[in-house]
């Protein structure tokens, strides 16, 4: 053998073990990471070879599995998909999971080890998927849809004693059938969602932090009673009207001059919503003392998984004294989303105890047999106020309904409990006012529901836009199914 050939077969065989090793390398080394790679496409064929497990609402499955023609043998349905698609997610053959269809993945589609019984094991046999049990309950989830109507917003409705989210609904929305699939439709589905200016597909409820105007004034309230600023809910607050505030020439007026605001109690001052008592007590406690009461809520934290995580809803940090001013009306750089206010009330109905918000109640095997099953937990340490507080709050939403701003919320037979909110938002507050409402509700056996609603937009005008016209309706109307 020549020079040249020898070294052209030396290179050659080199080349074939660098090539050996690579596929060692694959094989052993990058298994698990291939196998993992979202990418695979082995891994949506396995997903989809056989129907997935449900989501469960009310005892009823809200969604299911339909054969298909090509190689993922079986794509996701939903039924009433609009409904509940700010609870279920979606899975899409084509565009991944969200939510509880991709946090619960394993347990809907069988791969989770636990399903497999041993003789699966030991004959490697796929095992049946399991299901997923929620805690929401159809009739609140229907009354609020249905209430919310064509309107851009959200609501959601707790149980304050274990933090069961009994509704959560989010307008406009969308079908996750319509993209389910691999056709041209599924994707020309996709595409109209994503162009669509209405967002469909963003869940209001936990991923829309937005002013929460007079809302969130029972914070301050709480704030101003717990940190001993007032001993009583009707306490006189000595508020000129209107108010300067500090370092500014700028006045804080009320929605309306002849509201009895100057001096009013926290009582008054929650039934006529009245922006200068709160300014001036948030002037008053301070932006730290107020920073601690909303943070017991569950304001800036931006961990709370229900198990799908919300955004964080924040209490401003670094503001002046004009600035605290202004955000103890819920304004300034306040926001809110609607599940962070249906913690604030539902930690007022629950004598100033705060449960933790959660959405799956089980998961199983697929035959009723339970994998994880969520036990309420208190939020933090629990105690966000002491039930004194609570119930001279309770006292004062329930003036705010009999006799103030959210008559609209009243419901015979029950007791409820209530505050309105007109958020401004825009350059010079030129947009239109978001609407809120908060609420609690108990009947005369003692069973209790805390409420939020936004209403990001309606076809109302900015004039007539108010959290009693906008909201108020929503949260009676899920108050009513929730007790009645």
């Amino acid at each position: 053998m020549n020079k040249p050939v020898r070294r052209t077969a030396v290179f050659s065989l080199f080349l074939v073990l660098c090539l050996l090793l690579w596929v060692t390398w694959v094989q052993a080394a990058e298994a698990g990471g291939l196998d993992d790679n979202p990418h695979n496409e082995r891994l949506s064929i396995a997903k989809y070879a056989h129907p997935l497990g449900d989501i469960v609402v009310g005892g009823a499955s809200v969604t299911g599995s339909a054969a298909t023609d090509g190689d993922l043998k079986y794509k996701r349905t939903y039924r009433d998909g609009p409904l509940y698609a700010p609870v279920t997610g979606y899975s899409s053959q084509i565009y991944g999971s969200t939510q509880l269809e991709s946090l619960d993945q394993s347990v809907l589609d069988g791969s989770d080890p636990r399903l497999k019984n041993p003789g699966q094991a030991l004959l490697r046999e796929p095992p049946k998927p399991g299901d997923v049990i929620t805690t929401i309950d159809p009739a609140v989830q229907k009354a609020a849809y249905q209430a919310l109507g064509g309107k851009t917003g959200a609501a959601v409705a707790l149980d304050p004693a274990t933090g069961k989210i009994l509704g959560m609904a989010s307008t406009p929305s969308y079908d996750p059938s319509s993209f389910s699939g691999m056709s041209e439709a599924d994707q020309k589905a996709w595409e109209k969602l994503q162009k669509d200016p209405a967002q469909p597909m963003v869940n209001r409820a936990l991923r829309q932090p937005l002013a929460p105007g007079s809302t969130f004034k029972l914070v301050v309230a709480a704030a101003a009673l717990e940190n001993g600023l007032y001993s009583s809910i009707d306490d006189k607050t000595k508020t000129p009207d209107p108010y300067l505030l500090p370092g500014t020439h700028t006045y804080v007026h009320n929605e309306s001059a002849a509201d009895p605001c100057e001096n009013a109690s926290l009582r008054q001052a929650l039934q006529y919503s009245c922006n200068t008592v709160f300014a001036n007590i948030a002037v008053h406690l301070g932006e730290h003392k107020l920073s601690e009461q909303a943070a017991k809520f569950g304001f800036d934290d931006n961990k709370i998984d229900v198990p799908t995580r919300a955004y964080k809803s924040v209490f401003p940090s670094g503001m002046n004294a004009a600035q605290t001013g202004l955000s103890g009306f819920g304004q300034f750089d306040v926001t809110a989303t609607p599940l962070q206010m249906a913690m604030v009330t539902s930690a007022i109905a629950n004598d100033g105890k705060l449960m933790s918000p959660y959405v799956v109640d089980r998961t199983t095997d697929g035959s009723s047999g339970a994998l994880d099953v969520t036990e309420p937990r208190t939020y933090k340490d629990g105690r966000v106020m002491s039930a004194d507080t609570a119930h001279q709050l309770q006292s004062a939403m329930r003036t705010v309904v009999e006799k103030g701003t959210g008559g609209n919320a009243k419901i015979g037979g029950l007791t409820v409990g209530g505050k309105t909110g007109t958020a401004q938002h825009g350059v010079d507050n030129s947009g239109k006012p978001y609407a809120w409402f908060v609420s609690y509700a108990q009947d005369g056996h003692g069973k209790r529901v805390a409420v939020a609603v936004m209403v990001q937009s309606s076809d109302a005008e900015r004039a007539e836009v108010s959290g009693n016209g906008q909201a108020a309706p929503v949260a009676k109307a899920m108050m009513r199914a929730a007790l009645g």
